[in-house]
């Protein structure tokens, strides 16, 4: 079988890449919106509490099964739900996470080829003159609006893909540090805007009233289970490269750490300079392509900053897609073993650029996003859940987690896992299903 034994090079290589799946679109745009929204520094407190927990014990289960599999998500459920011979069962039941993956990479290509055409269009000036709104309007209410860059997206995501982790990694060790850097050169030109330091302050000040504000607590649950990619899927694919000595545990936490950090970043470039120019704070794709061009058209040096603005979030986004494309090829490889990785790789691009490119619209791709991350995405996520904590037999799923760990892991961590992770997914699934709310 292809890649079967393949295994990251190194720690760093396999937290850059996990934190490469986790990083994108929900820190960009997500967490500046939604810490604007729900409170500034409450919000913040609330969301690091559920990063605990999550980062802790999902986390670590999601890469702790694809490790004990050896194998990503079909083989992974497969092999909890067979601990209880209910194989069969679980042959099939992976496939709904698998599927939710394969169809959020459908839209994610959309809006980073959005992307592209944005740093496309800060390259050659044009960006630095347009009205912002209008333009957006234009192109992303208009059917192939982005074709070539949706090409361009698509073939350098499956090029990474291609010797599997060992390509993954590398192309991860110099994204995830540029992203960093780039956005670290962001937020040090935002903190020179007159005005800014509201920004800080809302968002590091907490108002204690609201972190017990239900839709405050809701929505920073949603956001940091969706933050930390841990679906039922993508994670998984990332344990099963994860080689045995490493310490599972120790490892979760660093990749929680740094995706915090990314959103932290992405927040405090987007936050600050939505006060010092007193404009509303927008969520989705209207920060990125029509609140914060319009602040950079106003900037010194605006039009270099758009370059490393969406150079960065094209890094960001572009490893996650490289996750939800490498889930599935690794998937289908496990289950069809005569399956070549390079024919996987391409008829997944032929299949996402046949199908995406009519969806360029935002009318097309913005339901579909909404459909995916409300019902596909939750009830993924929920049955990944249950089956690590409630189908995997304890002591194999704690066996795992105890490998090469610098400290044992018993009862403490799995009933974290049983009696706390798994009634938030099941909560995030009701809230998404019942009220319709996309995370």
């Amino acid at each position: 079988m292809e890649n079967k034994n393949r295994t990251f090079s190194s720690k760093i290589g396999f937290i850059l890449t996990a934190v490469g799946s986790a990083v994108g679109m929900a820190n960009v745009w997500g967490f500046p919106y939604k810490l604007q929204q729900n409170g500034g520094g409450a919000f913040l407190l609330v969301y690091l509490f559920f990063v605990l927990v999550f980062g802790y014990v999902a986390l670590s289960a999601e890469f702790a099964i694809g490790r004990r599999a050896n194998t990503g998500t079909l083989g992974a459920y497969e092999y909890a739900w067979n601990s209880r011979n209910l194989g069969v069962v679980g042959k099939f039941i992976g496939f709904l996470p698998l599927i939710g993956s394969l169809c959020i990479a459908l839209g994610y290509a959309v809006i980073i080829s959005y992307v592209a055409k944005a740093l496309g269009q800060s390259i050659t000036g044009t960006l630095m003159s347009v009205d912002s709104g209008k333009w957006f309007e234009q192109f992303s209410g208009m059917d192939y609006s982005v074709v070539p860059y949706h090409a361009i997206i698509l073939f350098v995501t499956l090029l990474t893909c291609i010797k599997g982790a060992d390509s993954i990694e590398k192309s991860n060790k110099i994204m995830m540090p540029a992203f960093f850097v780039l956005f670290l050169i962001l937020m040090i030109r935002v903190a020179m805007i007159p005005g800014a330091f509201d920004g800080y302050t809302f968002m590091l000040r907490p108002d204690f009233s609201k972190v017990l504000n239900v839709n405050t607590i809701v929505t920073a649950m949603g956001q940091a289970f969706f933050s930390l990619s841990v679906t039922g899927s993508g994670m998984i694919v990332c344990g099963a490269y994860l080689s045995k000595s490493e310490d599972i545990v120790d490892a979760s936490k660093q990749t929680a750490i740094f995706d915090t950090v990314a959103a932290m970043v992405a927040a405090f470039v987007m936050v600050p300079a939505v006060f010092a120019y007193g404009m509303d704070q927008a969520g989705g794709p209207g920060l990125l392509f029509v609140v914060l061009p319009k602040i950079l058209q106003d900037i010194p040096g605006g039009r270099i900053f758009a370059m490393v603005l969406y150079t960065a979030v094209i890094f960001g986004g572009i490893s996650s897609l490289q996750n939800m494309l490498e889930v599935v090829t690794e998937s289908l490889i496990h289950r069809f073993p005569k399956l070549k990785r390079k024919s996987v790789l391409a008829v997944l691009g032929v299949l996402l650029f046949g199908i995406g490119v009519n969806m360029e619209s935002i009318s097309k791709w913005g339901p579909w996003m909404d459909l995916v991350s409300i019902y596909i995405i939750p009830i993924g996520a929920t049955i990944g859940a249950i089956s690590w904590f409630w189908i995997l037999k304890k002591e194999e799923l704690l066996e795992e987690i105890n490998t090469s760990s610098k400290k044992k892991y018993g009862d403490l961590w799995y009933n974290i896992g049983r009696y706390l992770y798994v009634p938030f997914a099941i909560i995030i699934c009701f809230i998404a299903l019942a009220y319709k709310v996309a995370f």
